[in-house]
């Protein structure tokens, strides 16, 4: 018992120092910044970002642009006049997040299984010959089996999510097909809560609207992120002390 005892103490010892460990730098940081709101990220170029990563998708083959001679217009043009809509590295659009999701899934399975085994012998080595004192000495039933196996299982998932707002991407990467991939991330502080949103993707030039707006449901391999952190996330998010104990405990 004392043999056990010591055991879970040594394991719950290492346990804690494995984690002063890994948190010792974030509690660090956490406790200089105690009293003051969080600091918003400065304004940096996303393709120099580690992990940033050129996105490469399947194009058609390059078509050769023709001229007309004493023409004003040129294939691939949308007007005469100079568009104002993003086209090139560098521009800037602005996206519309509109997303309203709502999800309802009910399943249930049912499963039953009864199987029976007998085995027997009725003469055996021609017992019946005998008398009624050798029959009772002989062996009859050798083996007899019941199985009962039911499963039950429900399960139930009921899903809102909506999401409503603006924020301006800048063009990234010009694709050889004219989709433009883009990427933008908004930070906003209010008293000591710091949200983000970070919108990606890639977009056509012609679901651009007129306006340079681009509606998030036109955004193809679209990423969107909305959190944050301050106060108010650390109050609702668990200690480092249960997420470590959820992760390591089998029960």
């Amino acid at each position: 018992m004392l043999i056990s005892k010591f055991r879970r103490i040594a394991l719950a010892g290492t346990m804690l120092t494995v984690v002063s460990i890994t948190t010792g730098c974030a509690g660090i940081d956490r406790l200089s910044q105690v009293g003051e709101e969080p600091k918003l990220s400065a304004i940096e170029n996303p393709t120099t970002q580690p992990g940033y990563k050129p996105v490469q998708m399947p194009m058609p083959k390059p078509e050769t642009v023709s001229y007309n001679p004493n023409s004003l217009w040129r294939n691939g043009s949308r007007s005469f006049f100079k568009d104002q809509r993003a086209h090139q590295i560098g521009d800037l659009l602005t996206v519309t997040v509109n997303i309203t999701d709502q999800a309802n899934f009910a399943n249930e399975t049912q499963r039953q299984r009864i199987a029976t085994e007998d085995s027997g012998i009725t003469g055996f080595l021609g017992s019946s010959l005998f008398g009624q004192r050798a029959q009772s000495v002989l062996p009859g039933r050798f083996l007899n089996a019941d199985g009962l196996m039911q499963t039950d299982g429900k399960g139930s998932i009921v899903r809102q999510e909506t999401l409503q707002t603006n924020v301006a991407a800048v063009v990234t990467q010009v694709l050889p097909n004219g989709n433009l991939v883009v990427e933008g991330k908004q930070e906003i502080r209010v008293n000591y809560e710091k949200r983000e949103l970070i919108v990606a993707g890639i977009v056509r030039p012609e679901d651009i609207q007129s306006d340079n707006t681009i509606d998030s449901s036109k955004i193809a391999q679209a990423r969107i992120a909305y959190g944050g952190h301050g106060e108010i996330s650390d109050i609702q998010q668990p200690r480092y002390g249960s997420q470590v104990m959820d992760v390591l405990l089998p029960f």
